[in-house]
Formats: structure tokens, C-alpha cells, sequence
């Protein structure tokens, strides 16, 4: 039964180190996919510091990929070294996917305030003569998420843009995607979108957190099964005198 476990842990330990070669991709994935869905929307939200789990989970990511290889080399050739390395390794890893989930929870609690503080003064310097970042980040945003104006279109009244331009009328970005001869008039409001804008962003941010914390969440799950097995196979090796390498030419240093 102690032979049978010993060989089940070094079997899982194998699959899980090609696990970790798949996770480094997901991971930096995740964490990619973060900061091109920011760009889009980081006239919203002006604190950088919410790119910090981003950051880090590309560079786990990155470490993951590393580990996979110290470890399909430790676990064949069943160093003892080697395996003590790669517990150390993997236990800072799972260190830092913890902290991850604790700056994705604080930064996606504070994704509210962020936008609210923002958003105004961003559809206060809209332009849409001559649209410049801000602009174009408004028209994406209301494009994208089929909303209008912060609250509901009517926001739209208050805009510098609205006072200047006086033809009682939203940007072309407010008209239902279905419609092709919608003029934003607001004497036609069934043709607009009637959803505020502010917490649609909001709630897209916060899924894209969520994104990050889960997927933290799940590697840590997989990084603790993989210590386990590698300290499984070190205690063996340890106290076993019957103890049997994985394969013929495996070292006992």
C-alpha cells in the first residue's frame, strides 16, 4: 500500500509539473488580457495600482512556466535537492498568488469610487468635432457596452459638449446597434440606449478582477496539491530504506 501511494504521488507530481507549463500560458493570458481591457477603459479609472495584480500574475505566470521544468527534472530524477527546491519555490509562489487574491478583493471594492470620481470629468471634456483619447474611449465604452451618458442619456444635457453644439442631440454612439438612421436626437429616445454608462463600467472592471482572483485562486489549489506530493516523495525517500526510483539512473543527492 506505502509503494502503491509513493508511485501515485510521483505520477500526479509529473502531470501537475506539465500542468504548471499550461498554467504559465493561461496565467500570462489572464493577466495580458487584464491590460488591454484597462486600455480601453482607463480613462474611467485613473488608479494604476489596480494593474498590480496584473502585473504580478503575468510574472507567476512567467515563474510557472520555470517551475514546470525544475520540477519534471526533480521528480524524474527524484533529487532530493532538487525536489526540496521546488517545494521552496512553489510555496513562494502560492505566497504570492495569496496576495494576489487579497489586492484583487481590495482594488475591485474600490473600483466604484474610482469610476464615480472620474467619470464625470471625463464626459465633461468629450469632443465629438475633433474626438481625442477621452472621446474615443466614450464612444468605445457606449458602443461596447450599449449604454448612454453616465446615468441614463439625459446626463448627456449637462455636457459642455451638448451646450456647444445645440442641436438637442447624443453622440452617434448612444443609437441602438440595430438602427441605421438614428441621428442621436433626443426628440427620440426610443432609439437610444437607455442605460447609464457608470455601472456597466463598474461592473466590467469588476468581472475583469474577478478574473485574476479566480484564476489565482485555481493555480494555488494546484501548486498545494504539487507540494504535497513532492513532500510526500521527499519523506519517503527520508525514512524508507525500500524506497524504489521513478526510473533506472535517478539520484538519491
Amino acid at each position: 500500500m506505502g509503494q502503491c501511494g509513493i508511485t501515485s504521488s510521483k505520477t500526479v507530481l509529473v502531470f501537475l509539473n506539465l500542468i504548471f507549463w499550461a498554467a504559465a500560458g493561461i496565467l500570462c493570458y489572464v493577466g495580458a488580457y487584464v491590460f488591454i481591457t484597462y486600455d480601453d477603459y482607463d480613462h474611467f479609472f485613473e488608479d494604476v495600482y489596480t494593474l498590480i495584480p496584473a502585473v504580478v500574475i503575468i510574472a507567476v505566470g512567467t515563474l510557472l512556466f520555470i517551475i514546470g521544468l525544475i520540477g519534471c527534472c526533480a521528480t524524474i530524477r527524484e533529487s532530493r535537492c532538487g525536489l526540496a527546491t521546488f517545494v521552496i519555490i512553489l510555496l513562494l509562489v502560492f505566497i504570492t498568488e495569496v496576495v494576489v487574491v487579497v489586492l484583487g478583493y481590495i482594488y475591485r471594492a474600490k473600483v466604484e469610487d474610482e469610476v464615480d470620481h472620474s467619470i464625470q470629468k471625463v464626459y465633461n471634456g468629450y469632443n465629438g468635432t475633433n474626438p481625442d483619447a477621452a472621446s474615443r474611449a466614450i464612444d468605445y465604452v457606449q458602443r461596447q457596452l450599449r449604454c448612454c451618458g453616465i446615468h441614463n442619456y439625459s446626463d448627456w444635457e449637462n455636457t459642455v459638449w451638448f451646450k456647444q453644439t445645440k442641436n438637442n442631440s447624443v453622440p452617434l454612439s448612444c443609437c441602438k446597434a440595430a438602427l441605421s438612421n438614428c441621428t442621436g436626437s433626443l426628440t427620440r429616445p426610443m432609439d437610444l440606449y437607455s442605460e447609464g454608462c457608470e455601472a456597466l463600467v463598474v461592473k466590467k472592471l469588476q468581472e475583469i478582477m474577478m478574473y485574476v482572483i479566480w484564476a489565482a485562486l485555481a493555480f494555488a489549489a494546484i501548486q498545494l496539491l504539487g507540494m504535497l506530493c513532492a513532500c510526500v516523495v521527499l519523506c519517503r525517500r527520508s525514512r524508507d530504506p525500500a524506497y524504489e526510483l521513478l526510473i533506472t539512473g535517478g539520484t538519491y543527492a
